[in-house]
């Protein structure tokens, strides 16, 4: 069994462990515990009442957080001709057709999303069992197979996140940083659950939203009452 830390004993000490928060008092223990000697991530954990093993009930999608990640993401284009010239204007980090293709095939990932015009993608396919291992494959359904490659970029780095319901019905995302304060992780909590709302498959029956839990790089999680959902909603 993992040995916790003293600092991280404490920061538990301050939960109210049976009782589920509202989001504004969970946030506000979240930031208060934060011990770490940097600018920790908050991230957002929601058991769905979905069996992923159905492809009705597969719950995947993409939300453009309004104050971002706090993360700076290095976004990668595999386009040619005008597309290359949009994604570049746009603020594409590397942008490139079959000299990117070769450089990750030699083992290089320097970025963090990829995007991909829809006539690259048979040859970014060649590489798919590269890039689908650490999530970097470019996907339709999530928005960056696409010839609006100038949007895909600046939707990526203005924050755009991507999630998908894992085995056990678990979503994982992260809203942010410590820093943000309460209100900006409000907001960005907002967005995402307006569209995992949205995304609820026709095919789920009973409870949609199980239960919540919010938490920090190294604290411990805060359960949410999955009936406060509706209250940050816009």
């Amino acid at each position: 069994m993992r040995k916790r830390g003293k600092r991280y004993a404490a920061a538990r000490r301050k939960i109210d462990a049976p009782k589920g928060y509202d989001f504004s008092e969970a946030l506000g223990l979240v930031l208060d515990m934060s011990y770490g000697k940097f600018d920790e991530t908050v991230d957002v954990a929601v058991r769905l009442g979905v069996d992923p093993r159905h492809a009705d009930q597969m719950v995947r999608g993409s939300v453009v957080l309004p104050n971002g990640t706090g993360k700076d993401v290095k976004v990668l284009v595999f386009a040619k001709g005008e597309k290359e010239k949009e994604a570049e204007e746009a603020g594409g980090d590397f942008v490139g057709n079959d000299d990117l293709i070769q450089k990750i095939k030699g083992g290089w990932f320097g970025f963090d999303k990829a995007v991909a015009t829809p006539d690259m993608m048979g040859a970014v396919g060649r590489i798919g069992k590269i890039l689908g291992p650490r999530g970097l494959m470019p996907n339709a359904k999530i928005g960056t197979v696409t010839f609006d490659v100038a949007r895909a970029v600046r939707e990526l780095k203005a924050g755009k996140i991507d999630f998908r319901v894992e085995r056990a019905g678990i979503v994982h995302a992260t809203m942010g940083k410590v820093s943000f304060g309460v209100n900006r992780l409000l907001e960005n909590l907002a967005s995402f659950f307006e569209t995992i709302v949205r995304l609820k498959p026709a095919s789920s029956k009973g409870t949609y939203m199980k239960s919540i839990a919010i938490s920090t790089t190294m604290g411990p999680g805060i359960k949410i009452d999955p009936a406060y959902v509706k209250s940050i909603l816009r």
